[in-house]
């Protein structure tokens, strides 16, 4: 992401940023960071973790209602949270109505057509098309960059902890029966569009 834009000086908003993980690593670059996030307990998380992190506010606020005025942001970044393409379109309206001119957004979610996790993903989702969800940004003047990664484990306890998150008991079920070790290959897009 930081091939497209630098997040130095900039004021950033992790849209979903959960319990707040990534508000630290981009507070210790940006000039000021804001994450909001829908649920309370895990805004009360991200408050506790960037407590003594002064260029960090954590607000409750959704995508389709982003608690901040027009034109007060830099760089946006939704990692996870825009998986299904057609639906999104009031969140992606208030990232137009957030992002100042020279602004990039940035969405990061699985690429579902390759990788073991997509393998699973798809799997677990039959309804899932991501065609379909690559035309829905494509038309929307979004551009895309296909990533690998690699889930690493210390444990098997640990795996199987995270694929219980991620997926419903039955999919986790066989998940776990037919995946051996400690590692899954993994393949993200990360969505970016300049405004």
């Amino acid at each position: 992401m930081r091939s497209i834009r630098r997040f130095t000086d900039a004021t950033v908003l992790d849209l979903g940023c959960g319990t707040g993980y990534h508000l630290p690593l981009l507070a210790a670059e940006a000039a000021s960071v804001i994450g909001v996030e829908p649920h309370g307990d895990l805004v009360t998380w991200a408050r506790v973790r960037t407590r003594k992190l002064p260029n960090v506010r954590v607000l409750h606020g959704s995508a389709h209602r982003i608690p901040l005025p027009s034109s007060s942001i830099d760089v946006t970044q939704a990692r996870w949270a825009y998986f299904f393409g057609p639906g999104c379109e009031p969140g992606l309206q208030e990232l137009d109505r957030v992002i100042r001119h020279g602004g990039v957004a940035f969405i990061v979610d699985n690429d579902a057509t390759r990788s073991t996790f997509g393998r699973w993903f798809t799997a677990a989702l039959r309804s899932y098309d991501p065609g379909a969800v690559d035309e829905f940004f494509a038309r929307r003047g979004w551009s895309v960059l296909r990533r690998e990664m690699r889930w690493k484990f210390e444990t098997r306890a640990d795996l199987e902890a995270v694929v219980r998150i991620e997926f419903a008991p039955a999919s986790a079920g066989w998940i776990l029966r037919e995946h051996q070790g400690l590692e899954v290959d993994y393949a993200v897009n990360i969505r970016f569009r300049h405004y």
